[in-house]
């Protein structure tokens, strides 16, 4: 079955995060999707090990598990672009693709000559999307930028972590490189929104993306209160700023999350916990009046929650309609029953790796289900492929290139 993007093709010129996890996005979506790296190591994250993907005969390292996370369903060339041949390669295939991605330097292109004004003199209708730290303009645009400065630069290290007050607390990043990904994710949609314009004006795009800007702009609710209330956020730990209680709970052995969404949730809570009395105390009756009485209301649970253990209160707790959940470790979480149901874990294909796990992507068409076609790609796995079919090079000229190092 045809997948939503099938005949779209993406020239994937970026590396490490944010451009791959876009791509490998729009693969998922049927992209056939072109993924252009150095003969010499490829993508930087093929490096970023441990752990390893092995050989399944040799033993011999193949990729990191890293690179894994964000290149599964591309087809994988690799050409030297500082050579002029590599570059006019590249500009062949461009020429022939829809949208391109690419994460270098601001103007670094350019001298490749693959730059969006060079390449749309080549296909007018090309979407190209630049992904930098700092955008296009303005007095940082041309300081490298790295999802762990941008997290702390963007505000998202200010409200991640235990309070400033108590043990543990200063800054701290997201256990993810969240600002890489959500950059990648605005990516897919800015192309996929370009391409429908396309549709219907005829004419190509260019995007300027920056990952301060994404983090900027994810700040969502804790930017809003900042702009409207004037107060910068702090850092809570696991509280939320507007809800209370909604954070994690130590138990009796071990801790869990009480996510209390509103007035109705929090009287049957306290009838489950044992405490009606603290449904009816005006402090308490409305998120406005727990969200000022936060603290003494917080001390009282605490001291409750830990009277019983996660696996009494989850039971007792989903039984009345009051979310709560465990805090699984990621082994757990693969051996989630839900988890396993909806098929998040993946196993493909692997040239040299045998069965490769991967993690799919969460959404589920109904009429056209995504269809996972390879592991992600081992550096120029399809390079003769590609160029045979859309650079229209032979075999002799493909083993000169070879040769010169153009190509790997």
């Amino acid at each position: 079955m045809a997948g939503h993007l099938t005949g779209v093709r993406v020239l994937d010129l970026s590396r490490v995060l944010a451009g791959p996890w876009a791509a490998q996005i729009l693969a998922d979506y049927g992209a056939d999707v072109i993924k252009v790296e150095r003969p010499q190591g490829g993508d930087d994250t093929r490096k970023f090990g441990p752990p390893w993907i092995h050989d399944r005969d040799s033993g011999e390292i193949v990729d990191a598990a890293y690179y894994a996370s964000c290149n599964r369903g591309k087809r994988s060339v690799a050409i030297d672009i500082a050579r002029t041949e590599g570059q006019a390669i590249v500009r062949r295939l461009a020429g022939q693709s829809d949208i391109v991605l690419e994460n270098y330097k601001v103007g670094a292109l350019a001298k490749y000559g693959l730059d969006y004004s060079s390449l749309r003199s080549v296909n007018p209708r090309i979407i190209y999307c630049s992904i930098t730290g700092f955008g296009q303009t303005g007095p940082y645009r041309n300081r490298p930028g790295y999802d762990f400065l941008i997290q702390g630069m963007g505000g998202l290290m200010s409200v991640t972590g235990e309070r400033d007050d108590r043990p543990g607390g200063g800054p701290q990043r997201a256990g993810v490189a969240l600002a890489d990904i959500l950059t990648g994710m605005y990516a897919t949609s800015a192309v996929l929104a370009a391409l429908y314009r396309r549709e219907n004006t005829g004419q190509g795009e260019y995007i300027d993306l920056a990952l301060l800007d994404a983090q900027v702009a994810t700040l969502a609710n804790q930017g809003m209160n900042y702009l409207i209330g004037g107060s910068a956020p702090r850092r809570m730990g696991n509280g939320h700023p507007n809800i209370v209680p909604y954070q994690a709970f130590a138990t009796a052995d071990s801790h869990i999350i009480l996510a209390v969404g509103n007035d109705e949730q929090f009287v049957r809570f306290c009838g489950v916990a044992g405490c009606p009395e603290l449904a009816i105390d005006s402090r308490y009756t409305t998120i406005a009046t727990r969200n000022a009485h936060r603290d003494e209301l917080l001390g009282r649970l605490e001291q409750i929650i830990r009277q019983r253990t996660s696996g009494d209160w989850i039971e007792a707790l989903e039984k009345a309609n009051v979310p709560c959940g465990p805090i699984n470790t990621i082994d757990k979480v693969f051996d989630d029953p839900q988890v396993r149901a909806r098929g998040m874990r993946l196993d493909l294909p692997h040239p040299r790796a045998g069965l490769l796990p991967s993690i799919a992507n969460p959404v589920r068409f109904a009429s056209a289900p995504i269809e996972y076609t390879h592991a992600p790609p081992t550096l120029g796995q399809h390079t003769d492929e590609v160029l045979g079919e859309l650079a229209e090079l032979d075999a002799a000229q493909l083993a000169k290139l070879r040769e010169d190092g153009v190509i790997g």
